[in-house]
């Protein structure tokens, strides 16, 4: 509550009624514009507002007030409270308006889908349903799968973008390493094997192409000779 002003347009009128501080201190610190400041100094605006002490509230002090109203560049800040109220977890699923209920099976869809390593307990905190509801539309047994349609829950406004991410980040902080895919590298030894038995087997093959050719010029000169004598005996 130290960065959250109570009741600001209400602070604003004791302000303007009961301090001498500018329009502009009274607006930076209310978060008004301060032709609304001026406004409710001129009785145009906040009518019928009871204007609310931010000293009687912890909000401010009165050294802080009179330091403003000495120095009119000075930014009135907020008091530290003087107890802190612990924030209260929530237990249990997420409550979801029955307006949007009926858009928790296409979120939870939609989580299956593209979320597949959230766990139950996770979709659960995050649309508000049970896991025997996630069971049955992950197994496609639920009675209206036929229909359902895989919706964002942040665009249907059943969670925050904030808790999705918080959620997706916990899953993969506890999900298996992925295992290498596809052809990995050799080491430069075996690559520098391969090249020189490559390279071997390469001029063997040029040795046998040479050889080869060799047998067939001479099975032809052979041919070509034992055609010239039969003719000379013609």
């Amino acid at each position: 509550m130290a960065n959250t002003l109570l009741m600001p347009k209400a602070t604003a009128v004791w302000l303007v009624d009961n301090t001498a501080l500018t329009f502009d201190q009274i607006a930076e610190f209310c978060k008004l514009h301060p032709l609304e400041v001026s406004a409710i100094a001129d009785g145009d605006a906040a009518q019928g507002i009871k204007g609310m002490d931010p000293v009687m509230t912890g909000q401010l002090t009165r050294e802080e007030i009179a330091t403003a109203e000495r120095d009119p560049n000075h930014k009135l800040k907020l008091s530290e409270p003087k107890v802190r109220v612990p924030e209260t977890k929530r237990k249990g699923p997420r409550y979801t308006p029955l307006s949007k209920r009926q858009d928790r099976p296409n979120a939870i869809l939609w989580l299956v889908r593209n979320h597949p390593e959230l766990k139950d307990a996770q979709i659960s905190r995050l649309v508000g349903t049970t896991k025997s509801t996630i069971e049955q539309i992950r197994e496609r047994t639920h009675w209206n799968s036929a229909n359902l349609v895989p919706m964002d829950p942040v665009t249907l406004g059943l969670c925050s973008q904030i808790d999705l991410d918080l959620e997706v980040q916990r899953a993969a902080r506890y999900a298996p390493p992925a295992a290498p895919a596809g052809d990995t590298l050799l080491p430069a030894s075996q690559t520098e094997g391969l090249s020189v038995e490559n390279a071997q087997g390469d001029d063997h093959g040029h040795e046998e192409k040479e050889l080869d050719a060799e047998a067939v010029f001479a099975k032809l000169s052979s041919l070509k000779s034992r055609s010239e004598d039969e003719e000379d005996e013609e």
